[in-house]
C-alpha cells in the first residue's frame, strides 16, 4: 500500500513537471521573438547580427521616424483602421441577427442554413482571389476600399454566425418569452436582451475578425493595389525592404508599429470580455 502511494506521488511530481516545463518552453517560443521585435528598431544591421538578443546602446527613435517616413505608414494606418472597422460593423450587423434566428428558431431549414455557414470553412482563400478580382471589376470597385471591407465581411461570416449561435444558444429562452409577453417584438427582444447577455460572444468574434481583417495581405495588395492614397498598412510595409541590402532596425519598427494597433484592442478587448463574463457569472 505505501508503494502504491508513493508510486502515485512520484508519478504526479513527474507529471507537474513535465507539464510545467512544456509552458515555460512555450513561455520563451514566445518571448523570445517579442523580445527580438522590440529591441532591434533601435539598433543598426551589424548590432543586429552582432548580438541580436543584448539591449540596444542608445534608445535612437530614428528607424521608426524614418520608417513612418519612407512607407507612409500614417495613410496606411488610416486605410487599414477604416477598412477593419466597416468590415466588423457590418459583420456584427448581418452576423447577430442570423445567429438569432439558428439559435431561437430550430427547423430542418435552420439547420441546413447552419450546415451551409460551415461550408465556408471548406473554401480556400485562394479559391477566391480571381473571382474577386472579376467581381470588384464588374462592379467598377477595384482599387477602392469598399470591396476589400465587402470581402472581409463575406470571409468572417461563416465564424461569426457559428460562435455568436453557440453563444445566443446559452441563453435561457425564459427571458425571451417573459419579453413576448411584454409586448416586445423579435428585434427588440435581439437588441435588449440577447446582446446584452451575449456581450461576451460579440467581442469574441471582434476580437478574431479585427486581428484577420488587420494582418491580411495577399487580397489587400491585390484589390487596392500599391497605391500610398488607398493601401493598407501591411501592403506599405514592404517598401521598407530594399533590393541593395534592408535596413532590419527600419523593417522592424515599420513592424512595430504595425504591431501596436491590434495589441491595444486585444488589451481593450480582453478586459471587456473578462467583465461580461464576470457580471454574467454574478448574475447567474
Amino acid at each position: 500500500m505505501t508503494l502504491h502511494i508513493e508510486s502515485r506521488k512520484l508519478t504526479s511530481r513527474v507529471g507537474w513537471i513535465f507539464s510545467h516545463a512544456l509552458v515555460w518552453m512555450y513561455v520563451l517560443l514566445v518571448l523570445i521573438p517579442l523580445y527580438f521585435l522590440l529591441v532591434s528598431p533601435f539598433k543598426n544591421n551589424q548590432e543586429i547580427f552582432n548580438t541580436p538578443f543584448s539591449l540596444p546602446h542608445a534608445f535612437d527613435l530614428s528607424n521608426f521616424i524614418n520608417a513612418w517616413r519612407d512607407a507612409s505608414l500614417g495613410p496606411g494606418l488610416i486605410n487599414s483602421a477604416v477598412i477593419t472597422v466597416g468590415a466588423e460593423v457590418l459583420t456584427i450587423v448581418l452576423a447577430l441577427p442570423a445567429a438569432f434566428s439558428l439559435a431561437r428558431f430550430t427547423s430542418r431549414l435552420s439547420a441546413a442554413v447552419e450546415r451551409f455557414f460551415l461550408l465556408g470553412f471548406l473554401i480556400p482563400g485562394f479559391a477566391a482571389l480571381v473571382p474577386t478580382v472579376l467581381f470588384a471589376v464588374h462592379l467598377n470597385l477595384l482599387y477602392t476600399p469598399e470591396i476589400l471591407i465587402f470581402y472581409f465581411t463575406a470571409t468572417a461570416l461563416p465564424l461569426s454566425v457559428i460562435v455568436l449561435t453557440t453563444f445566443l444558444r446559452t441563453i435561457p429562452k425564459e427571458l425571451e418569452e417573459a419579453a413576448r409577453m411584454d409586448g416586445a417584438g423579435w428585434f427588440s427582444v435581439l437588441l435588449r436582451i440577447y446582446l446584452p447577455l451575449s456581450i461576451s460572444g460579440v467581442m469574441t468574434v471582434v476580437l478574431l475578425n479585427f486581428l484577420a481583417f488587420w494582418n491580411e495581405f495577399v487580397f489587400s495588395l491585390v484589390l487596392l493595389g500599391p497605391d500610398p492614397a488607398v493601401r493598407t498598412v501591411q501592403v506599405a510595409l514592404p517598401d521598407l525592404i530594399s533590393p541593395t541590402g534592408t535596413q532590419y532596425g527600419l523593417l522592424l519598427a515599420g513592424v512595430l508599429i504595425a504591431f501596436l494597433p491590434p495589441l491595444l484592442v486585444f488589451a481593450i478587448l480582453e478586459k471587456r470580455m473578462q467583465s461580461a463574463l464576470i457580471a454574467g457569472a454574478v448574475k447567474g
